[in-house]
């Protein structure tokens, strides 16, 4: 038993080192400085909520992608570098998030050396752009038409969209004042009789923004710990205000949203075009219809709920536990380990245990072939990678994960395939020591272990990249000690363990992880605008089961549920 443990504990170690050997394969060098904005931004937004485990975990991936990137040493690289070291070894959140924002001006400061830019002839040269529109709108304006200044306006608000970049770029205080003018002058559009006057006075003072960030001048901004969790506050402020009629109230709390949005608007832009875009255009038309004369609160408050989702949506951090990692690993490894025990068991029952050791070799030929399959799939996916975003690939490769799961679980691990397999493994080394053949006896080990070999690599091709090393590492340690444990008791007490109940409940559990597989993946790709988001109200985000309250999340997972059930009824 000392013999087989030696031999089984050291491929249990092979599969480690084949798994390790993946997560450090070398990458190519795709990662772009827009990439590192949102890694910090991500880090920024969980600072702000005090999530420090997440904070530190967004600065690990940064750590990644910023050594990918090898730049060479310069005054912004250090000051990057000296940033990074602050915000990891910060003691409290007040002065990470400090060393964060030190770091998003170190990114910018590089990417300007990267793209040199002449500021101030990018000013006047916005200035110079904008200046046509500014004109045409202001004689618009004085010929009080109302359906002319809502042309105008439309025109004059396409303008601003194509050139607002350098103000975005170089001044966010500037821009946060020409964006809250903008919202203003679109909620007096909105008003059922349109105050000439003021709208004349509104867009006065968006000049005056834009003239000051033309001429340099410093500009007094919105300044504040602001996050999406503000956001959400704001909205649920409006929203009761609106419960209990008071609608000047809950239109001042979007006034107020209003103001803080180009602060926070980066976390969302970068993630979600579409609610950004929406954001931008409908909050300041529910600002003018809670002014009108007959409020409909039941549509308005409709349209905040689905902001206050949506936002919360953008919130959640999707990712893989060491329980996950663990899961992966100790399913596979167990029935691998289950079909080794079965082939030595079978050299025993026939009196050829001399030929074990070729048992021993199959199987490490199995694990080398997985081994080799696995980089070339990282190899192939990295090149399919290469110029896209990184998180759709990780979207697209979960989902391929967990059709295989689902296959798995349907196919090849309940009952009736089991004993086929079984009594093919049978069959073969009956042939193999009937004919003395070495190699056939070693093919059926090679072919027991590259099975599992092969899933295993692939179910976390489909999470590793959604996990921390240290959670992945701890996931495989937990499920390597199960399975020796599992492996000396079976030794021990073999036949007499209902092996075909514990697959049961290996597949069920095998079943939730591809439960959470779909929702995340699906999750991460309506984050890069590849599907789209149909919230549902009054269902919660439970991002550890991988649960968002999304159409397009939740009916892949109740086909998923529908597929289970009706598996395990046929079977019975």
């Amino acid at each position: 038993m000392n013999h087989f443990l030696k031999h089984k504990v050291t491929i249990i170690l092979s599969i480690v080192c084949i798994l390790f050997v993946l997560r450090t394969l070398p990458a190519q060098a795709t990662t772009t400085i827009g990439e590192l904005y949102i890694t910090i931004s991500d880090a920024i937004m969980e600072s702000k909520k005090e999530e420090n485990a997440k904070t530190l975990e967004a600065l690990e991936s940064f750590e990644k992608q910023w050594t990918e990137m090898n730049f060479s040493e310069s005054e912004a690289v250090k000051q990057i570098n000296k940033a990074y070291t602050g915000a990891y070894n910060a003691k409290n959140s007040k002065d990470r998030l400090e060393y964060l924002q030190k770091l998003a001006k170190g990114l910018a400061a590089l990417e300007k050396e990267q793209n040199p830019v002449d500021e101030k002839a990018e000013r006047t040269n916005f200035g110079v752009k904008i200046q046509p529109a500014i004109d045409q709108m202001n004689d618009i304006i004085a010929t009080n038409d109302q359906d002319a200044i809502l042309l105008g306006y439309s025109k004059f608000l396409a303008s601003w969209k194509k050139n607002e970049r350098p103000v975005r770029e170089l001044d966010i205080a500037s821009y946060g004042k020409i964006e809250t003018q903008v919202a203003f002058m679109r909620i007096s559009l909105a008003e059922d009789e349109l105050d000439v006057e003021q709208l004349q006075g509104q867009f006065n003072a968006l000049i005056k923004a834009i003239n000051d960030f033309v001429a340099n001048k410093v500009v007094q901004g919105t300044t504040g710990n602001y996050s999406l969790a503000t956001l959400i506050g704001l909205l649920k402020e409006s929203k009761d205000q609106i419960s209990e009629g008071s609608y000047d109230v809950a239109a001042n709390e979007l006034v107020k949203f209003i103001e803080i949005w180009p602060n926070v608007e980066g976390d969302i832009r970068t993630k979600n075009a579409g609610l950004y875009t929406r954001i931008e255009s409908n909050i300041p038309l529910l600002v003018s219809d809670l002014s009108k004369n007959t409020v409909d609160e039941k549509r308005i408050t409709e349209s905040i709920n689905s902001f206050i989702k949506e936002i919360e949506l953008m919130q959640t951090t999707s990712n893989y536990t060491y329980w996950d990692s663990a899961l992966i690993l100790l399913r596979e490894g167990l029935e691998a380990l289950l079909i080794i025990i079965a082939l030595l068991a079978f050299l025993k029952k026939a009196n050829q245990e001399n030929q074990k050791k070729w048992i021993y070799l199959g199987a490490f030929a199995g694990l080398a072939v997985s081994a080799i399959a696995a980089i070339i799939l990282s190899t192939i996916l990295q090149s399919v990678s290469a110029g896209t975003s990184r998180e759709m690939m990780e979207g697209y490769v979960g989902l391929g994960a967990a059709v295989l799961m689902i296959g798995v679980g349907v196919w090849l691990h309940n009952k009736s395939s089991i004993n086929s397999w079984n009594k093919y493994i049978q069959t073969q080394m009956n042939h193999a020591i009937s004919t003395s053949s070495i190699l056939s006896m070693a093919f059926v080990s090679f072919l027991s272990v590259f099975r599992e070999g092969a899933e295993t690599i692939i179910f976390y091709a489909g999470i590793a990249p959604k996990m921390s090393t240290l959670e992945l590492s701890i996931g495989i340690l937990i499920a390597l000690v199960i399975l020796v444990i599992f492996a000396v008791v079976l030794l021990k007490v073999s036949g007499k363990i209902p092996i075909h109940r514990f697959f049961i409940v290996a597949t069920i559990l095998i079943y939730i992880l591809a439960f959470k597989i779909i929702g995340v993946s699906v999750h991460t790709l309506q984050l890069r605008n590849v599907f789209s988001m149909t919230t549902v109200d009054h269902l919660p985000v439970i991002s550890s089961l991988g649960f968002y309250p999304t159409w397009e999340t939740i009916v892949p997972q109740i086909l998923l549920i529908g597929i289970v059930i009706w598996n395990f009824v046929r079977k019975k």
